[in-house]
């Protein structure tokens, strides 16, 4: 399994790279409050989860706060996106069965299902972003893990 996962977080760093390259290429996008929400909700999503693997503080008030600039929310995913890869590069299959409390919905999850459903989180709201982009005049990029992994190509940031 844990090959497959850290598959699944190279696939997640390159799509949200893509999108976020194809909102930033898009006068409209650059501008749009919906695509921004999202994308912001999007890494949020993935540093709340990356903070409780890493059982590191997660400044709640802070993070909630909606970056009024793509750049400052780019500068985010990479930062996530660096330390998720490292995390689950050095993870062990024993790793994997950890269980986590998930305070924001007061459940539990072992650490393989919440990486799972970190992933299709963000895969779920870039499907969000590439329709509100497609419904503004952008042309969205096609993100599919089954496209990535023909070439598995890295991420490409500004």
């Amino acid at each position: 399994m844990l090959p497959m996962i850290r598959e699944l977080f190279n696939h997640q760093a390159w799509a949200d790279a893509a999108i976020l390259t194809a909102v930033r290429n898009d006068a409209a996008a650059r501008e749009d409050e919906a695509l921004r929400k999202t994308l912001h909700h999007m890494v949020v999503t993935q540093r709340a989860f990356l903070s409780l693997f890493l059982e590191r503080p997660f400044d709640a008030k802070t993070e909630f706060r909606v970056p009024s600039d793509l750049k400052e929310i780019e500068a985010l995913f990479r930062e996530a996106h660096r330390d998720e890869i490292a995390y689950v590069g050095r993870l062990d299959e024993a790793g994997l069965s950890r269980i986590h409390d998930l305070p924001w919905i007061g459940s539990r999850a072992s650490t393989a299902e919440a990486l799972i459903q970190v992933v299709m989180h963000s895969q779920s709201h870039r499907g969000q972003c590439a329709t509100r982009l497609r419904a503004i005049g952008g042309n969205p990029p096609m993100t599919d893990f089954i496209i990535w992994i023909k070439d598995r190509p890295v991420p490409v940031w500004s």
